[in-house]
């Protein structure tokens, strides 16, 4: 579909990405922890978006896929700094951003960086501040005692090895809160989550709904989607939101 290039941030991060299409507005995709720009929505909606001709980035943050830096070094604020680069870098005019799990985060932490660029959301299983209220808020005692006195403690995942949890994460973590204050989305809004999410809670989206403020924002609940939300139905679902979206700018 399309090659692999890199470019550098300000910071002097090297990452990598895939681009196509020059039909504005550009639809941005934004991953997951420790997932990658080669999964099934990542390549599904590049597809989508080169059979209309629409502008497409996807790319893979520090420490992620075939960016460089170990993802035991990274944090949320570094995630952040690549994808204002990425956008800054390899993009022109409107935005349509489309965040998946912590890449909802992102989506968010972008839209209060760069409002005036953003022209339509869409998330699937938003985790916003899940460092704090997901982690940090379960770990135990002893999870915490490791994390102050060795910089990181190791947490099963349900995908892969474990991650690694730093210290500098869960600080960096209270510095990008976003559910703390007031979140301003002034344009079309898509939360799309799946019932059987087992990473991020029905109560996490309705969460977000209630805090967020905005014109047009309508969360949609799937009945038995996982945390993936990679099916025919959810993918489908998907790229419905994002021409919704693109239609109401």
């Amino acid at each position: 579909m399309s090659t692999t290039q890199f470019f550098q941030t300000p910071e002097g991060r090297r990452l990598a990405y895939h681009k196509s299409g020059d039909a504005g507005p550009t639809v941005v995709f934004l991953g997951g922890l420790k997932s990658d720009m080669e999964g099934t929505k990542a390549i599904h909606l590049e597809a989508w978006a080169h059979a209309r001709g629409q502008a497409f980035l996807r790319f893979d943050y520090s420490g992620h896929g075939e960016s460089d830096g170990r993802f035991e070094d990274g944090c949320i604020g570094d995630w952040h700094q690549d994808t204002l680069a990425a956008v800054d870098a390899l993009t022109t005019g409107p935005l349509i951003v489309v965040g998946s799990s912590m890449g909802g985060w992102q989506a968010l932490l972008l839209a209060r960086a760069i409002p005036e660029r953003i022209a339509g959301m869409v998330t699937i299983a938003a985790a916003p501040d899940f460092t704090e209220d997901g982690y940090w808020a379960s770990f135990s005692d002893t999870q915490k005692h490791e994390l102050d006195t060795q910089g990181f403690v190791e947490l099963p995942s349900d995908y892969m090895e474990p991650y690694i949890i730093s210290k500098r994460m869960i600080e960096d973590g209270r510095d990008q809160l976003v559910l703390r204050t007031p979140l301003t989305l002034d344009f079309p809004v898509r939360f799309l989550q799946g019932t059987q999410d087992t990473a991020v809670s029905t109560s996490t989206a309705v969460r977000l709904l209630e805090h967020a403020a905005g014109p047009d924002m309508r969360l949609t609940l799937v009945k038995d989607a996982d945390h993936r939300f990679s099916d025919e139905t959810c993918l489908n679902m998907i790229i419905q939101s994002i021409e919704e979206v693109i239609s109401a700018e």
